[in-house]
């Protein structure tokens, strides 16, 4: 087993041991792990933001091979025509790192308006398009052959199954609409059918909740059979060593801040 095998095996059983350590209580093993994962990911998700996007998107086409702006020595060959436009991005986001001087400051509010407001309207007409329209034509059958023809033209054989899955694919839709209507009194036939609805939307939460915990048990899973792989000999008992040295120090931890015990 190579060096570089064995010392990231003890610098994995390290970080994932003192996470779990939050589970005595809020300690110096767990801040650690927690800074260095936000710093890594923090530093990562920039890496890959300058080299797929920035690099060659923006100076890309701001300095492109044989352009205009060759003059300035910086030329990119990524096959981009020069595009004026872009002076604009840079231009903003120049600004918005001018924010760590005090006295210059108030020029991010212009980058970071823009980019908010960019991003909300991207995201309203995503979710619009994906959350409405999609789940408006979906909802949209053929109870009794399963087609959809407002949207499509696609016909699928007329089945048992088909019907059944239409005919709770509407009322599920319509009950849990209808529940969310405050117009109108929710008593009587309207209040029955209501109450179904609000039986869909917990059978929709509770699978959603049970996916969501099922890719969490996964992970964990995976966090065990490394952490197992890693008490081998191979990995000179990298997990078995960590865990013995982080319950030392944590005991030894413990009596000397007898206040911590309280928080």
């Amino acid at each position: 087993m190579s060096f570089s095998a064995i010392l990231g095996a003890w610098i994995a059983a390290f970080l994932t041991l003192g996470i779990f350590s939050y589970l005595y209580r809020d300690n110096p093993f767990y801040k650690i792990a927690e800074h260095v994962f936000v710093g890594i990911s923090a530093a990562y998700v920039a890496a890959i933001s300058f080299w797929t996007q920035i690099y060659p998107n923006l100076f890309g086409r701001l300095f492109p091979k044989d352009g205009p702006l060759a003059f300035t020595g910086l030329e990119f060959d990524f096959n981009h025509e020069f595009n004026i436009l872009y002076l604009f991005p840079l231009l903003l986001g120049v600004m918005m790192l001018l924010s760590v001087f005090q006295q210059f400051s108030w020029m991010a509010r212009w980058g970071i308006a823009y980019t908010v407001a960019i991003a909300a309207g991207l995201k309203a007409f995503g979710y619009l398009n994906s959350n409405v329209l999609n789940q408006v034509s979906a909802s949209a059958v053929d109870l009794f052959s399963g087609s959809l023809p407002f949207f499509y033209n696609e016909t699928t054989p007329f089945s048992g199954d088909t019907v059944f899955n239409n005919i709770v694919l509407v009322v599920g839709t319509l009950s849990a609409l209808m529940y969310f209507y405050f117009s109108k009194e929710q008593t009587g036939n309207f209040g029955r059918f209501t109450r179904l609805g609000i039986y869909f939307l917990m059978v929709s939460f509770g699978a959603s909740f049970g996916f969501a915990v099922m890719g969490r048990i996964s992970l964990l899973v995976g966090r065990f059979n490394d952490l197992i792989e890693y008490s081998s000999s191979d990995y000179n008992y990298a997990t078995l060593s960590v865990l013995l040295f982080i319950i030392v120090t944590l005991g030894i931890w413990s009596f000397q801040n007898p206040e911590q015990k309280g928080n």
